[in-house]
């Protein structure tokens, strides 16, 4: 499957696909197993987009494992990333993939309505608002009072999303109103082929409610640009856009009788159709194999429909939209399944080995779902709790998250070579050289001397590359949930990411290497993390 995925195909031709019914959608394979219908999209979809150019030498059916030059080692996860990016347009398809794939690697899912009964040795998770989720792993040596060495990231990316009332007409044009979504590089959105993806409330005919997923795969939007015959000087002056006036993406053109007779087919009764079009909720509903009529809520994001894919002239860059932050959850969620998966993998461990993902970072966390909320930290009680029974002793969480670390995984900005004049001369992480430690004294990130010795001694014991990033001080500075996390418990926390450009453009880039390091030096976190710190005192 593994190769079968990585094969540099020909272009494929340039039909339009077709508008498939059913989630997750693909593009109407034979009848196969569930698994082998997994291969397939995965290889169908995925590998025609790998390609090198128009190459018509025999070459353009060579494997991609031929490509030595790379150093990519055959634990490489970068095939998976691209199948993990592919199936997540939103944060709820993040999350529910991730949901689908710890369950197929044994871990048991919890309900946060319910009593928990955990046990050492034993590995579980929960989903929050189906955009965020907690996993974790206990150590089998775990004893009250042990730490959690946590890898936090987060589901969501700056994005377009449907307003309340999407419904909008134009000159004779069926138009969707949209809110931008976090600080995005809105001009990026411009001319491309864009679809919608989110989740819907449907109503059944015993009048119960259900959530369910959707994702138009076919491109379906656009916000088309102004020709330059109608504006001079933008290569001069620059493409100024007003974000309310001209980033609404085209839907249709308006065919009075077609919409009609359409409007006349989905019933008033507990319907969002004066809200929103009667030709989307069509759409949406082909997609649900449901009636326009029962679809009663919704929320949807604008997504870019181009795959994520391999590029450059090694095939040594990822090319993507949602690299911020989905390949730090990635690697995180990658990482925990991989460092217990084995018989015996947690045998000698007295930690809790965790990851969060969390939603709404964007836009600043604070939601029941992000990185603001105490979701973390009351699955720590909770699990502290649960396995204390009568031997809890006093304060078992504070001395828990005293002995606890973690790790803030969000992207960190690779050397421009255009804009080398934007970064501090002494840090300039480059592409594929490895994960990048982020430090800024006034606390933008959580990073402290500690912490990030501690984080560059697993990557030394392992061999693992490591960069650090500090930003001009005639510059403002982004921030993480590194802080938030940080400060809200007091556990000691380093930040640190994988380094790209195009950050926030509705297609971004990132170094293939540096995803397998980052997976590496992470699976390296949870395995030898315990061993590291016993080494170090700092307060006795």
């Amino acid at each position: 499957m593994a190769l079968s995925r990585l094969q540099l195909l020909r272009p494929p031709s340039h039909r339009s696909l077709p508008l498939s019914s059913s989630f997750p959608r693909i593009h109407h394979p034979p009848p196969l197993s569930s698994s082998h219908l997994r291969s397939w999209r995965r290889s169908n979809t995925l590998s025609s987009y790998r390609l090198l150019s128009s190459s018509s030498s025999s070459d353009d059916h060579r494997p991609l494992q031929l490509d030595s030059s790379t150093g990519e080692s055959s634990t490489s996860v970068v095939g998976d990333l691209l199948d993990y990016l592919n199936e997540s347009w939103t944060q709820f398809h993040a999350t529910a993939e991730a949901k689908r794939q710890l369950l197929a690697a044994g871990f048991k899912l919890l309900n946060e309505n319910d009593d928990w009964d955990l046990q050492p040795g034993g590995r579980y998770f929960f989903t929050r608002n189906m955009s965020s989720l907690v996993a974790f792993a206990i150590g089998e040596r775990y004893r009250v009072g042990g730490g959690f060495n946590v890898i936090a990231a987060h589901t969501d990316s700056p994005c377009l999303k449907l307003k309340p009332r999407s419904a909008s007409t134009k000159s004779g044009y069926l138009m969707v109103n949209v809110q931008t979504y976090g600080g995005g590089l809105w001009h990026t959105w411009f001319d491309r082929d864009l679809s919608l993806a989110g989740r819907v409330i449907l109503k059944a005919g015993d009048g119960s409610f259900m959530h369910k997923l959707v994702k138009v795969r076919r491109p379906l939007l656009r916000v088309p640009t102004l020709a330059i015959h109608l504006d001079r000087s933008v290569n001069s002056e620059g493409f100024k856009p007003n974000l309310e006036n001209h980033l609404i993406p085209l839907l249709a053109t308006k065919l009075e009788d077609a919409q009609t007779k359409s409007e006349d087919k989905v019933s008033l009764a507990n319907s969002p159709k004066i809200a929103h079009h009667a030709l989307l909720l069509k759409v949406l509903a082909e997609e649900l194999k449901c009636n326009a009529d029962e679809i009663v809520g919704m929320e949807l994001n604008v997504c870019d429909t181009q795959p994520s894919c391999l590029g450059g002239g090694n095939n040594e860059f990822i090319f993507s939209g949602r690299l911020d932050n989905l390949a730090s959850s990635y690697c995180a969620l990658r990482s925990l399944v991989d460092s217990c998966k084995s018989p015996g993998d947690l045998s000698n461990e007295k930690a809790i080995r965790m990851i969060a993902l969390f939603d709404n970072e964007e836009v600043g966390s604070n939601s029941p779902q992000g990185a603001g909320a105490p979701t973390m930290f009351q699955a720590m009680k909770r699990i502290v709790d649960n396995l204390s029974h009568q031997s809890m002793g006093e304060s078992a969480l504070e001395r828990a998250i005293h002995s606890s670390f973690l790790v803030s995984a969000d992207m960190a900005h690779g050397l421009h070579p255009n804009f080398p004049d934007k970064y501090e001369e002494h840090h300039r992480p480059e592409l594929q050289k490895g994960l990048v430690i982020k430090h800024n004294a006034n606390q933008r990130y959580a990073t402290s001397a500690v912490t990030a010795f501690l984080f560059k001694e697993v990557a030394s014991m392992h061999n693992l590359p490591v960069q650090e990033f500090v930003v001009r001080n005639d510059m403002g500075c982004g921030s993480t949930i590194g802080p938030i996390l940080a400060s809200g418990v007091g556990i000691r926390t380093v930040d640190c990411g994988i380094p790209q450009l195009s950050m926030h453009s509705v297609r971004e880039i990132c170094g293939k290497q540096d995803v397998d390091t980052a997976y590496k030096h992470f699976k390296a976190f949870f395995q030898t993390f315990a061993d590291i710190d016993k080494k170090l005192s700092v307060d006795f």
